[in-house]
């Protein structure tokens, strides 16, 4: 193995690799989460595209779920998510998370995260579709806070190393050794450096994807810019088997604002009295369709918000929480409140216009309890993930809460098994040698959009086989317009995320003409029963 920095050239040309004990793809909660615990004896290699604080965890508004009170239970936290899972979620899963939640926030405690507290107490709010008070959280922008003390700590660690402004490109597996083998293990990644336009190779023992979701394949998302899938395609491209990508989660309350896209307004304004009301007809219309109303499930409200839109020809419904004092109102959603003023709206006097938008990728790349993938020597924890917590529907406020117990999951795997972890073998550098400078960016342009438009329009809330069909014809044009074009241009960002966006589509496509029936998000009017039995869909490359 030769050992050099990335920007250095070997002798033939090539760029070689950079090797470490472990590399962490992701520098959200579950990445930094992961690389905190193993870099107790390993030496650690986070790697980001963008900046480290570009990713999904920051932008999380509500909280952390967790049985702190009194009058809660680990059984009710499982019931929870199972019912809103419509019964697809592997139940061994959800105790294993659910029991290691308390844990998980004296974690975040030590770490100085600032929750919300209410006299010696953390203070609970309550969300769609819990039973009781359980969300653990720092005003509404709990993502940011435990952002903020993960990246403080892993910059402060002496084993953890950061590489920002990397877009990780594909996973180095046996089939890049330079002595071939068909063995499928994972020796690491190859990451373009964005700044200077080179490939890097990285390798290492292990790797742990800790990517986030798909959420920008749609149109209307509340997930950051970079959330285009790439730790799921990069591990389905190297042979893992990825589960229920139909189970697409759209937030019901994302702000209808033509200037300012991709806002949330978050769960917990609901769950704190907010109120859904139909604009047109001044009345709240959630009991029309669940008798929990607006702390019904997210799918259930999300596709009650869009009937109401379709049904009146509305642009927007109204989220309105004027009703309770303005003193509670800024005391709880001060970020929100903040934000919305700049728009000329006061949450405290007027209602909120909303509409539903993606939010969350609840398939992704199997998993065990371990964090294991299919892959030997790969591990992955958070969105990207199929862990069987979420099912068919995610709880609010159990990502988070995913990423920490299965990120240290994960890095304990791999801790107690290290001595089984083979050195990486010399694996061959990038070749560009074949490939230019791209002339037509256009092309990047023009794809993303369509690709965008047409899974809104065909793959979005509620869906049928035709739409769904027509997205998959759109798809198999475009694999072959941009296979062509991957193969005659160095890469940029742009089109590793386009390459890795069509896979994310053609996987959710897939996925959704598999099961023929309606359960918890994926909601298609040519099935609109649910079977007898659950059953996972699970595509094997």
């Amino acid at each position: 193995m030769v050992s050099c920095l990335g920007q250095q050239r070997r002798a033939d040309g090539r760029w070689c690799s950079v090797t470490h004990d472990v590399i962490v793809i992701g520098s959200g909660a579950a990445g930094l989460t992961a690389a905190l615990a193993l870099a107790e004896r390993l030496r650690v290699l986070v790697i980001a595209k963008g900046t480290l604080t570009s990713g999904s965890t920051a932008w999380a508004q509500g909280g952390i779920a967790a049985v702190l009170d009194a009058g809660d239970t680990f059984e009710n936290h499982v019931r929870d998510t199972m019912v809103a899972g419509a019964g697809l979620n592997r139940r061994e899963t959800v105790e294993f998370v659910i029991e290691r939640a308390p844990h998980a926030i004296d974690r975040l405690l030590e770490l100085g995260v600032p929750f919300n507290t209410d006299g010696p107490n953390l203070h609970l709010t309550r969300e769609g579709g819990h039973s009781h008070r359980r969300i653990v959280h720092v005003d509404d922008a709990t993502g940011w806070a435990v952002q903020a003390a993960l990246l403080s700590a892993a910059e402060a660690h002496p084993n953890i190393t950061l590489l920002p402004g990397r877009a990780c490109i594909d996973l180095i597996t046996g089939r890049h050794e330079e002595r071939y083998s068909g063995s499928g293990r994972v020796w690491g990644v190859y990451a373009l450096d964005e700044a200077s336009g080179k490939v890097e190779a990285h390798t290492a023992r292990a790797t742990v994807l800790a990517t986030g979701g798909a959420g920008r394949v749609y149109q209307f998302s509340t997930a950051p810019r970079g959330a285009t899938g790439d730790g799921i395609a990069m591990a389905w491209r190297a042979g893992a088997r990825v589960g229920n990508m139909e189970m697409m989660q759209f937030h019901p309350t994302c702000l209808y604002n033509l200037e300012v896209k991709n806002f949330l307004i978050t769960e917990a304004v609901r769950g704190e009295g907010g109120r859904l009301i139909n604009p047109r007809t001044g009345k709240r219309f959630m009991a029309f369709y669940d008798e929990r109303l607006e702390l019904a499930p997210r799918d259930i409200v999300a596709r009650a918000i869009d009937s109401e839109i379709k049904k009146f020809g509305l642009d927007f419904v109204h989220l309105d929480i004027s009703h309770m004092p303005p003193d509670f109102v800024r005391g709880h959603f001060p970020t929100i409140h903040d934000k919305l003023l700049g728009l000329g709206i006061d949450m405290t006097a007027q209602p909120i216009p909303v509409v539903p938008a993606q939010h969350y990728t609840c398939g992704g790349v199997m998993i065990d309890l371990d964090g294991r993938t299919d892959l030997p020597g790969l591990y992955a924890a958070g969105e990207c993930t199929e862990s069987g917590l979420h099912g068919a529907n995610r709880l609010a406020s159990n990502s988070l809460l995913e990423c920490f117990v299965f990120g240290e999951a994960a890095a304990r795997h791999i801790l107690a098994h290290w001595d089984r972890f083979d050195a990486p073998p010399p694996v061959r550098g990038w070749d560009e040698s074949r490939v230019t400078n791209s002339d037509e960016e256009v092309v990047i342009k023009q794809n993303w959009t369509e690709i965008r438009r047409f899974m809104w329009n065909y793959v979005g809330i509620v869906r049928t086989t035709r739409r769904l069909e027509r997205a998959q014809h759109r798809i198999r044009l475009l694999f072959d317009e941009i296979d062509d074009y991957y193969g005659h241009f160095r890469v940029t960002t742009d089109l590793i995320e386009l390459r890795n966006l069509l896979q994310s589509a053609d996987l959710i496509v897939r996925s959704a003409l598999r099961r023929h029936e309606s359960r918890g998000l994926h909601y298609t009017l040519d099935y609109p029963e649910s079977l007898a039995e659950s059953r996972d869909t699970v595509l094997v490359p």
